[in-house]
């Protein structure tokens, strides 16, 4: 069953709503607090490798992983730390952070960029030729994303490991870690390449090839398919299994990956071998 509050997948005996806390069995509703969170103004620009510019009020927030920013304001204050959120969470909490942090692909550390003595505005920019997604999350709602792909977000916005089981992790092309947002607040992710969005119906099913998954929502089961056909899969080239994504809710898929990108490149770049039998990389930039 789905959760009529934010529409995440349950188990049929499901009490409570494990994203947003909702009362399934009717009586006291148990939600998650409202939070207030100020909307921010944003512009992206470019085509292909994109900037995401934000505005920041006075005493506003937004978090990012190291190295994300380009340019900002004087008035920016930018304080770097292992520790997300405004609470703290006692020393053995923010290293554990840290350490899930970096399971999901992201830096250990965390640059928070504050507008201090007025407002301000901080730039972005992507990392990899594709396109900057925002994502304004409301409370509870939540957001699947593949590892890495966090760019920045409102200092409200929670990043949390994602497991959807072992197929799915070790042959679904996505990583072993998958990241999970949830709201409130804004967020950006940088995606590889082009994007197709599709929004399934309750039950409708689609097959992926793997690592082309970039995001969907909480609501969406993903798991993996073997592929069919002994033909198919030794000679069609697609791989032995397809991701398999299950509605209802929202599917953002990329059109290029950075793997097969460099697989690619592999041929083309130049290689000596060296003394002891290895190769050894040489590109001649002059």
């Amino acid at each position: 069953m789905f959760c009529p509050n934010c529409g995440n997948q349950l188990e049929d005996a499901a009490r409570f709503c494990d994203s947003c806390g909702q009362n399934l069995v009717g009586g006291t509703t148990t939600t998650a607090t409202t939070t207030a969170v100020t909307k921010l103004e944003y512009r992206i620009k470019g085509e292909v490798l994109q900037t995401v510019e934000i505005d920041l009020p006075q005493g506003e927030r937004v978090f990012s992983e190291t190295g994300g920013m380009i340019w900002m304001d004087q008035v920016i204050e930018m304080e770097t730390s292992i520790q997300k959120g405004k609470e703290s969470k006692g020393v053995l909490g923010n290293l554990l952070g840290a350490a899930s942090r970096m399971l999901q692909g992201e830096s250990m550390f965390l640059n928070y960029f504050k507008a201090g003595s007025g407002p301000g505005t901080v730039s972005f920019a992507s990392s990899f030729p594709g396109k900057i997604l925002p994502f304004d999350l409301s409370a509870g709602e939540s957001l699947i994303a593949q590892r890495g792909s966090f760019l920045v977000g409102q200092e409200n916005v929670d990043l949390a490991m994602e497991w959807r089981g072992a197929g799915a992790a070790f042959f679904g092309g996505e990583g072993l870690i998958l990241q999970r947002l949830t709201g409130p607040g804004l967020a950006f992710l940088e995606i590889d390449g082009e994007l197709t969005e599709h929004d399934l119906q309750a039950g409708q099913i689609l097959l992926v090839d793997t690592g082309h998954i970039a995001c969907f929502e909480s609501s969406v089961t993903y798991d993996i398919q073997l592929q069919k056909g002994f033909k198919n899969i030794f000679l069609g080239g697609e791989g032995i299994f397809l991701a398999r994504l299950t509605g209802p809710g929202k599917v953002w898929l990329q059109h290029m990956t950075m793997t097969k990108l460099a697989g690619r490149l592999v041929p083309f770049l130049p290689f000596e071998r060296s003394g002891g039998g290895g190769s050894k990389f040489n590109l001649n930039l002059g």
